[in-house]
């Protein structure tokens, strides 16, 4: 039993896998009208119930974006995109004119107006498609990961527009995330759902004294005995038994002898007129992991295709000196067969390991997920487990990750670091690309941030991590100005 009033932020959290989708689906029909299954007890939407009504009968109360934005878009351009739902209501032209302009404001994508979908970045069109939704002007907005593909500036945009439409507006906001540390702070309510289907439902503070998933700074407080819990880096600062004293963190060596294994000199690559990488040099070594940020758009992605070999530059050269394997942005892509069992025991045929050696990597991602099940009827965590593990298997001399956290819960994060330091500590080369600044904290040796295409800065993880306001974690924001990333470095050196 659950109730969530007008004008609420509802924030859903849970381990990957545990039903947060399925409940967000049941609000508006989706479950179970388009995904099947059997539903007991009922919904109710401002006094509608799901279960009478599919999805379309629902569509101008509840507005729904989905942890795949791109699958639901029916538009070739931005601007087209964001008027359809309306061209589908009736809604007048001059009103149409009106709410597309202040959608695109509100969403920070005025510059993106006529640009095609396709062309766009991953969070470039997650913003996109949740401007889509609210041109309708819903009374209830679901999101389902909705800053998972954002930069922190950007997600930090999404969620000041998210709570001003909640306090202004009086709209309902149902958000299932699992970065907590970017929504926690702005939600009325949390839903904590356990794996089994137990849900626990309350004030913010009061649910993560329990709660499995839990923000970084919910970690610190439980671990200094705080009470009640911050949420927010002021609340820690202002503590007054906060840690101030100097802290010694230990470095891993850099791999300065180590062999190259993948290196660009002046690359450049363009889409019509878009240039998406200019003149970028940067080379990785084998034994580091280097993680690449930079805002949606900053030409990320398409470094890694180069650096793959899928994509040939326009200027400049890459070479290789090992084999690359690369995750991309949209794993489903490498995904064919009916089964997850069979997609693990074709992966184990094909690298000509050990039969079960893909489950077993798979289970060390994501534990529990049915063989039997079909790979597109997984959570977007557990698919991108997957896909990690089909590639992890062919043991590649440097593996490229694009936003490889996007739908792990911390615990699945923390179970992928391992597998990456223990590829890097073999003396293989990762790459990966993020805006998870709490995941580069928790692996990264060296930092490359790139900006308009450009490599702008290129050095070691721990001053990258916190010289910048935007790229730290909470726990170096809360320490500043000691070089602080992770919790269990505040707690090793307090005991």
């Amino acid at each position: 039993d659950l109730m969530i009033g007008d004008g609420e932020l509802c924030l859903v959290a849970g381990p990957t896998g545990s039903g947060k989708s399925t409940l967000l689906g049941a609000i508006n029909g989706l479950v179970p009208h388009f995904t099947g299954g059997r539903v007991t007890g009922s919904v109710l939407v401002a006094g509608r119930n799901t279960r009478d009504l599919p999805p379309a009968g629902m569509a101008d109360l509840v507005g729904y974006v989905g942890q795949d934005p791109a699958r639901g878009f029916v538009a070739e351009t931005v601007e087209y995109e964001l008027a359809y739902g309306m061209e589908q209501a009736g809604v007048p032209p001059e009103t149409m004119r009106v709410r597309v302009e202040e959608t695109l404001d509100l969403m920070g994508i005025a510059d993106l107006r006529d640009r095609k979908l396709t062309d766009l970045s991953g969070g470039e069109q997650q913003r996109v498609a949740i401007g889509a939704v609210l041109t309708a002007h819903p009374r209830v907005l679901v999101l389902d990961e909705p800053t998972s593909a954002l930069d922190p500036g950007a997600a930090e945009d999404v969620m000041a527009a998210l709570t001003r439409l909640v306090h202004d507006s009086a709209m309902t906001v149902v958000v299932a995330e699992h970065r907590l540390e970017r929504v926690i702070q702005h939600a009325d309510r949390v839903v904590v759902i356990e794996p089994g289907g137990v849900v626990t439902s309350g004030d913010p503070r009061e649910v993560m004294k329990t709660s499995s998933v839990a923000p970084p700074i919910v970690h610190l407080g439980r671990a200094q005995g705080w009470d009640p819990l911050p949420l927010t880096v002021r609340e820690a600062r202002r503590r007054p038994g906060r840690i101030g004293r100097p802290v010694a963190v230990e470095e891993r060596e850099e791999p300065n002898g180590s062999e190259m294994a993948v290196t660009t000199r002046g690359l450049s690559i363009t889409y019509g007129s878009q240039v998406a990488v200019r003149n970028a040099t940067v080379g990785f070594r084998r034994g580091e992991i280097a993680v690449v940020m930079g805002r949606n758009g900053s030409g990320k992605s398409s470094l890694f295709w180069a650096l793959q070999g899928s994509l040939e530059p326009d200027r400049g050269t890459v070479e290789r000196n090992v084999r690359v394997g690369l995750v991309p942005q949209s794993p489903a892509d490498l995904l064919f067969l009916p089964t997850v069992a069979a997609e693990c025991e074709q992966a184990d045929t094909d690298a000509n390991v050990a039969a079960g050696s893909c489950r077993e990597l798979l289970d060390e991602l994501a534990d529990g997920i049915d063989g039997l099940s079909h790979p597109r009827d997984l959570s977007e965590g557990q698919r991108l487990a997957l896909v990690l593990a089909l590639q992890l298997v062919t043991a590649p001399d440097a593996l490229l990750l694009d936003e490889p956290t996007r739908g792990l819960d911390y615990n699945s994060k923390e179970q992928l670091a391992g597998v990456l330091r223990r590829m890097a500590g073999q003396g293989k080369c990762v790459v990966l690309s993020t805006h998870d600044v709490e995941f580069a904290a928790l692996v990264a040796d060296r930092v490359v941030v790139m900006s308009q295409g450009e490599v702008v800065s290129d050095g070691r993880a721990r001053a990258a991590l916190t010289a910048s306001p935007l790229f730290a974690p909470q726990i170096a924001k809360v320490m500043a100005p000691e070089p602080v990333l992770r919790v269990d470095e505040v707690v090793a050196v307090s005991r």
